[in-house]
């Protein structure tokens, strides 16, 4: 089931490393780059059906294609590489194992955009993967990748880390454009859009890893190749980090389309302990819980997942066993949430306090039915009444857990 396009330098020893890169193809692409109008790398992604890998699942050429035209104004790339939603760890994987892929990457898009200044912001716990990155960074400047003069062609290119400080919302774009410019990590009201006013007021566009990653693949072998693998709809690969209760937990790339459960069976060696499956959790905390029997019915595609009233997300999947208490699984969700919130918006700030205390009531024996239907109801009136998601990424969860495990909160309060 596993197609290696993405990772297919993983394994490799010291793959990480410049050399190594290169004698595997690392930067084999540049020439033809070079030789083409940023217009045509442009339809080339747009012809792969290449969508945003961060959980959005927007088109990423069009994306670019977004970017006003004759402004006497730089143009930024801003790469996400925040990766702070839980069960979420496909990202690091390219920052250690693959750093080159993520350089080349880089250097088409900001071709493609005429950008001439990229800023990797990167989560605050990933200290090693920083290290890792910087020194990539730093042998592909000797080599002469990145600077004045991109590869020998006269394109100059500067790319520069930029840690985190451990606060999940700055995974959202506009948040993390507020944080890159040293001000309170917090999310912009749209319009304008990053691609119009991002960075310091300048258009900018913002790419996740295993997006600006995917570029390489497709610029070498062509947006048909691309294609070859997965939808219509949604084509390509993408790296499934699958955790929770499975015998083989572990990163793995497949193609979009397969079905869920042959991919936890097959892939993942099933339920540990060969137990009961209860639930899988699609693409991320943020996502809403599949029952066995919609499990049974779903595929790892965009379409399919809404069709289920999910989400793709950050194709972080976690599965749940029938052991898993849902009520102290939804108590640590929130938890996380209203620890992430930034405070701006009263929804959010304070409805997420709110349903803490509700669930925590509920678990210690305090609860009522009255708390059980009021948890619900703040879910409805919280959700999309802030600036930003993260409000809806705790409520559309939290929502999903409360109607389809119902029972386990009432077992708690009665």
């Amino acid at each position: 089931m596993e197609v290696k396009l993405l990772s297919a330098r993983f394994d490799i020893e010291d793959g990480h490393k410049i050399e190594v890169a290169k004698k595997n193809g690392a930067y084999a692409t540049l020439d033809k780059l070079f030789a083409m109008e940023p217009g045509e790398v442009i339809e080339e992604v747009k012809a792969s059906g290449l969508r945003g890998r961060g959980g959005a699942g927007f088109p990423t050429g069009l994306k670019w294609s977004f970017l006003p035209k004759g402004l006497d104004k730089p143009v930024y790339l801003a790469v996400n590489s925040d990766e702070s939603e839980p069960a979420t760890f496909k990202d690091r994987y390219i920052l250690v194992k693959d750093p080159h892929m993520l350089i080349e990457g880089i250097i088409i898009c900001c071709y493609a955009i005429n950008s001439h200044d990229t800023y990797i912001y990167i989560r605050g716990e990933y200290v090693s993967q920083a290290k890792a990155l910087q020194a990539a960074i730093d042998e592909a400047y000797a080599a002469g990748y990145l600077g004045e003069k991109v590869a020998g062609h006269d394109f100059r290119l500067d790319v520069t880390v930029h840690r985190g400080a451990g606060a999940y919302v700055c995974g959202e774009e506009t948040a993390l454009l507020e944080s890159i410019e040293g001000k309170k990590g917090q999310p912009r009201s749209k319009p304008p859009f990053p691609a119009v006013e991002g960075l310091y007021g300048c258009p900018t566009i913002i790419n996740n890893v295993q997006s600006i990653g995917s570029l390489p693949f497709i610029l070498t072998n062509g947006a048909d190749a691309y294609k070859a693998h997965g939808t219509e709809k949604s084509p390509g690969t993408h790296l499934f980090g699958i955790s929770g209760l499975v015998e083989k937990p572990g990163m793995y790339e497949l193609p979009l389309g397969l079905p869920l459960m042959e991919v936890i069976e097959k892939v993942a060696g099933g339920v540990k302990g060969g137990k009961k499956l209860k639930g899988v959790i699609p693409g991320g905390s943020s996502t809403p819980v599949l029952l066995p029997e919609e499990a049974a019915t779903t595929t790892l595609d965009y379409e399919s997942m809404a069709e289920h009233k999910t989400m793709f997300g950050s194709g972080g999947i976690v599965v749940l066993d029938e052991d898993v208490d849902i009520v102290k699984l939804v108590k640590n969700l929130i938890d996380f949430y209203h620890h992430e919130s930034c405070g701006q918006c009263t929804p959010c700030r304070e409805g997420l306090g709110w349903m803490l205390k509700i669930v925590k009531k509920i678990i210690n024996g305090d609860g009522t039915m009255d708390d059980v239907n009021l948890l619900r109801e703040l879910c409805d009136n919280i959700e999309m009444k802030t600036v930003c998601v993260l409000s809806a990424a705790c409520t559309m969860p939290v929502r999903s857990y409360l109607d389809k495990f119902r029972h386990e909160f009432e077992a708690y309060v009665q």
